[in-house]
């Protein structure tokens, strides 16, 4: 693995800080903070999710066109799945069912399963796509679980 250039890498980890800070709100802030941090740290989580996806359509929309038309199905679906997952765990609160932490915890596990994405794109990303993606994914999933268990 590559590095990661300073850019993405820094912007990369501030992009953490949104969710990390609903964590410890919902640990340790006040009460009536909690539920506006599980509302934020749920779209959030969404949010990012749809990110990727649209990261994914990007990687294969700028594929060699041999490789779009042959072997990138999988990747143009993938990138759809992402913001398909995101709107089925915002269906609970939209129906008033028990909600946000399933959603979280569907969520967090929806970001951690990106990496398998990322892994598949091989040489269509940049060298250094797995140095940035492993700790961004891992700690984003994981911090989306923790806010789903405080």
């Amino acid at each position: 693995m590559q590095p990661v250039p300073a850019l993405p890498r820094w912007l990369g980890l501030a992009g953490l800080l949104p969710q990390f800070t609903c964590v410890a709100v919902l640990y340790a802030g006040p009460a009536e903070w909690r539920e506006a941090a599980l509302a934020i740290a749920f779209a959030y989580a969404a949010l990012i999710l749809s990110f990727l996806g649209g990261m994914w359509w990007g990687i294969a929309a700028a594929a060699p066109a041999a490789q779009r038309r042959k072997a990138l199905g999988w990747l143009w679906i993938a990138a759809v799945l992402p913001s398909l997952v995101a709107l089925a765990c915002f269906l609970p609160w939209a129906l008033d069912w028990a909600w946000p932490e399933p959603s979280l915890v569907m969520l967090g596990g929806a970001l951690l399963v990106t990496l398998g994405v990322d892994a598949k794109l091989g040489a269509l990303a940049p060298r250094w796509w797995m140095t940035l993606r492993v700790p961004l994914s891992t700690g984003l999933g994981l911090a989306t679980i923790a806010a789903a268990l405080a």
